[in-house]
C-alpha cells in the first residue's frame, strides 16, 4: 500500500503558486470555452435549412447544399476578392508598420518621452469603431468636412471619400492604423526588454551604427514573437473585424467593400438564411486553418522558429 508523504512546505508554497496562476487563467479560459468552443456547436446548421422554431434536431438536413450555393454564386469571387485583398494589406501594410513604430519607439533615449509617445499611440484603440466611422464620414465624406474641401476637385466640388469605391480599401486601412498600430507595439515592446543591453553595447563598441544594430540584434532577439505574430495573424486572415467595415459599408462602395461578414450579416440576419451564414463563416474558418498550418510549416522550416 502506497503511503502518502505529507508536503513540506517547499511543495506548499509552490502548490500554492500554481492554483493561484490556474484562478488568474480561469476567466479567459471560461470566455473561450463559453463564446469560442461553445458556438461550434451550431456549426451543424451549414449542414441544414436551419429554423430557430425547429432548433439543431428537427430542421431539415441539406447536407452540402449550402456551401454548393456560395461557391456557385457570381459574386462568390468578388466577396474573396476583396476580403483577401483586405487581409493582404493589413498583413503587408500595417503588420509591418507595427514593427516599424516599435523599433522607433524603443529607440527613443528620454524615457518619459518614450512613455507620452507610446500612450498617444495607445490611445485610439480605446475610441470604438462606431466613433471611429463617424469621424472618417465627418472629415472624409461630409460635403462640409475639413478633408473633403481641402481635396476638392478643380470644379470645387467636395472629394467625398466613402462614395469612391477605389478609396475604401485605403480607408480601412488607415482606420486601422490609427486605432490598433499603438496596441500592435505593446506585445513587441514586451519582446524588445526581454533583450540583453550588453548585446547592443557590444555592437556599439564593435563599431555597429543603430541601424546595424537593429538589423543584427533587435530583430534577431524577436524573430520568435514576430513569427508566432505572423503565423496567428495569418489565423485571422479572413476575419477583418465586422464592425469596422459594416460601419461605413454603403452600396457606392459595396463592389469593393462588401467582404464575407457583411455578406454572411445581410443574408443570415436579413434573410433568416441561418445555415447559410454559417456554411460562410466555416469555409472561412476552414481556410484559416489550412493558412496557420501551412505558415507554421513554412516557419519552421526557414526561420527554425514555430508556434506548434
Amino acid at each position: 500500500m502506497v503511503q502518502l508523504r505529507p508536503l513540506n512546505s517547499h511543495q506548499k508554497h509552490r502548490s500554492r503558486k500554481v492554483w493561484l496562476l490556474v484562478l488568474m487563467a480561469a476567466p479567459g479560459l471560461l470566455w473561450y470555452l463559453i463564446f469560442r468552443y461553445g458556438p461550434m456547436v451550431g456549426l451543424v446548421s451549414a449542414f441544414q435549412d436551419y429554423s430557430p422554431f425547429l432548433g439543431f434536431f428537427d430542421s431539415p438536413w441539406v447536407g452540402l447544399d449550402n456551401f454548393q450555393t456560395l461557391f456557385s454564386r457570381n459574386d462568390f469571387l468578388i466577396l474573396f476578392r476583396n476580403t483577401a485583398t483586405l487581409g493582404f494589406l493589413g498583413l503587408v501594410v500595417y503588420f509591418p508598420l507595427t514593427i516599424v513604430l516599435a523599433l522607433l519607439i524603443d529607440s527613443l533615449v528620454r524615457s518619459k518621452f518614450q512613455r507620452f509617445v507610446q500612450t498617444v499611440l495607445f490611445a485610439p484603440y480605446f475610441v470604438s469603431w462606431v466613433v471611429v466611422a463617424q469621424l472618417t464620414i465627418i472629415l472624409f465624406s461630409s460635403p462640409h468636412g475639413l478633408f473633403s474641401q481641402l481635396f476638392a476637385d478643380s470644379t470645387g466640388s467636395p472629394f467625398l471619400l466613402l462614395t469612391k469605391p477605389e478609396w475604401f480599401q485605403p480607408t480601412i486601412i488607415l482606420q486601422q492604423i490609427w486605432k490598433e498600430a499603438g496596441w500592435g507595439t505593446v506585445i513587441l515592446l514586451a519582446a524588445m526588454t526581454g533583450i540583453d543591453r550588453q548585446q547592443h553595447e557590444a555592437a556599439e563598441i564593435d563599431g555597429a551604427t543603430a541601424l546595424q544594430r537593429v538589423f543584427h540584434v533587435t530583430i534577431p532577439g524577436i524573430l520568435p514573437t514576430l513569427v508566432a505574430l505572423t503565423v496567428l495573424r495569418l489565423g485571422n486572415f479572413l476575419d477583418l473585424g465586422f464592425e469596422q467595415i459594416f460601419t461605413i459599408l454603403n452600396p457606392l462602395v459595396q463592389s469593393t467593400g462588401d467582404v464575407f461578414e457583411t455578406f454572411a450579416y445581410r443574408v443570415g440576419i436579413g434573410q433568416g438564411k441561418f445555415g447559410y451564414a454559417t456554411a460562410i463563416g466555416m469555409f472561412k474558418s476552414v481556410v484559416a486553418v489550412f493558412l496557420v498550418v501551412g505558415a507554421n510549416r513554412l516557419a519552421k522550416k526557414y526561420a527554425s522558429e514555430g508556434v506548434f
